[in-house]
């Protein structure tokens, strides 16, 4: 979808509304939104009053996503204004847990850009000269009022059902004793004059939106605040003023952002500039319902928690993008190079359900992945095994006596069960028979001479020990069997239980040959 936009203000007292929906967005034949075809500009605008949470990492993933599906720019734009609820370490937090998930922004801080500063507090001025631009327009005006007023008059509209809006007391107020009133020092703040409707807009997801007409008779208007009486912006005039002059084409974002698009809208409109394409996606909420809380889901967390998880970046970026995205390809596991190439805009409305069940799926297929291809991914895995098995006061001191390096043997374990690795405590608490010695074995009803057969496996020398003349080899036992196969489901029973402790694990030709021959045989040799 093509965007222009105006660098010029609206002309000094023009008093009329321009026209402000964006150009209607083409769509296929199932109704979904096409993608634009020039580059998008998108941007992740985060404060720093807080961490990176999941559903905050969705919105900057979908951002992404299309800027690169279209060629187009990703932008990071840190809305720093609150400077009272500031977390010291939050924007460096911020920066660094995008890095971690592969979400590299093309303009913003560390990186620069052309429509810099990318930091709210640094483009204060910016956001006055366009409070002034519109308060010349005749489409603001300074609001004196005090803060008890205003609560007085929200508490007695709230007491007989109305919206807690403002009456428009100071809209009255001719401009020049305004302007006196304010450069004597007098607190003020600046309000939108916003219309008796607001302009029809086109969302992405929600299609025509059409803000119905103020009810006639009430005195009352929303008119929210764009500059406060310290001189900042609040989100209002800022959102709008970098979006513009950041040449942003597409905003995705929550669905709690919905209520707030009208009035920026309506702003848009008052410049005299087009607004960008809006997509509101569906709130993130628990298998009740609930929005995702700490109270409630063990989903609220920062991407620090994900982290501590040993969740992979590859992993957490394919959750997200499932959480209110569909695609139509055979497979749900695709890492962020995918996801680039199979992206549209077909989002789903109304909430998403996110479950453990799905990341911990995904984990695992990302794990298999990682190991297939080998390097620094599968690296990263072994050396997070690596450290809990070396830790001087963890139970498994001396742990490895093989042949191989160490780092070697757990490589080997992960090509032969990396489909199941979800983390490193639960991979050794599932392979803890081949990091310590077999303690406790548990046999029901084997038959002495089973026991006897399977100690044959020691006719495979050193040199054959691996899974096929293993295979052979006890195939060979149970053929030699009087009755036949039908006895085969015993001699695999004795041989895990027998090596591993456990009914069930990975195959048990991959757990001869990891433990290896002496190992292997010691433990058949064993009194049971």
């Amino acid at each position: 979808m093509s965007m222009f936009y105006e660098s010029s203000a609206p002309a000094k007292n023009a008093q009329r509304w321009h026209s402000s929906s964006p150009a209607r967005t083409p769509k296929d034949k199932k109704g979904t939104p096409e993608l634009p075809s020039t580059p998008a500009r998108t941007r992740f605008a985060p404060s720093p009053t807080g961490y990176l949470h999941l559903g905050s990492l969705r919105t900057a993933l979908f951002n992404y996503l299309l800027a690169k599906r279209t060629g187009g720019q990703f932008l990071l734009r840190i809305e720093d204004t609150d400077q009272k609820r500031t977390v010291p370490d939050a924007e460096q937090r911020l920066l660094d847990d995008l890095r971690w998930a592969g979400l590299q922004w093309d303009e913003g801080p560390e990186v620069g850009g052309p429509c810099g500063p990318y930091k709210q507090s640094e483009r204060s001025e910016l956001y006055r000269e366009h409070a002034e631009q519109l308060l010349e327009s005749g489409h603001a005006y300074r609001c004196f009022c005090s803060t008890q007023r205003l609560n007085a008059l929200a508490e007695e509209r709230h007491k007989v059902g109305l919206a807690t809006d403002y009456d428009r007391t100071c809209a009255s107020i001719p401009k020049d004793e305004a302007e006196q009133r304010a450069a004597s020092g007098e607190k003020n703040v600046v309000r939108l004059k916003v219309p008796d409707r607001y302009p029809t807009y086109t969302d992405l997801v929600y299609g025509k939106f059409k803000p119905l007409k103020r009810r006639s008779g009430d005195a009352a208007f929303e008119d929210p605040i764009l500059l406060k009486s310290d001189g900042l912006p609040t989100y209002h005039l800022a959102n709008v003023v970098d979006d513009h002059h950041m040449q942003i084409t597409h905003v995705i974002r929550g669905l709690e952002w919905m209520p707030s698009t009208p009035k920026h809208i309506a702003m848009y409109a008052a410049f005299g500039w087009t607004p960008p394409a809006f997509a509101h996606v569906g709130l993130l909420v628990d298998e009740k319902g609930n929005k995702l809380s700490k109270r409630h889901s063990n989903f609220d967390i920062s991407i620090n928690g994900f982290k501590e998880m040993e969740i992979f970046p590859e992993t957490l970026t394919n959750f997200a993008a499932l959480l209110g995205w569909s695609h139509m390809e055979k497979s749900d596991v695709m890492d962020l190079e995918t996801l680039v190439q199979k992206f549209t805009l077909k989002f789903t409305k109304g909430n998403t359900i996110v479950t453990d069940g799905k990341l911990q799926f995904l984990q695992r297929k990302h794990a298999a992945v990682r190991v297939a291809k080998g390097g620094e991914g599968l690296q990263e895995i072994v050396d997070a095994v690596l450290r809990l098995l070396d830790d001087p006061n963890g139970p498994y001191g001396n742990w490895y006596h093989g042949a191989d390096t160490p780092a070697r043997y757990i490589e080997r374990i992960l090509h032969a069960d990396g489909e199941n690795y979800t983390n490193a405590h639960e991979f050794i608490y599932r392979h803890a028979y081949l990091f310590a010695p077999l303690r406790k074995r548990g046999f029901k009803d084997v038959p002495q001479r089973i026991v006897e057969d399977c100690k044959k496996l020691a006719e495979v020398g050193q040199e054959d020990w691996e899974k096929e003349a293993l295979k052979q080899k006890v195939q060979n036992l149970i053929d030699a069997m009087p009755e036949g196969r039908a006895g085969a489901k015993h001699v695999y029973h004795y041989l895990r239980v027998a090596l591993t402790g456990k009914e069930q694990g990975m195959r048990i030709y991959d757990i001869m040959e990891i433990l290896g021959r002496e190992e292997t045989l010691k433990r058949l040799s064993l009194e049971i």
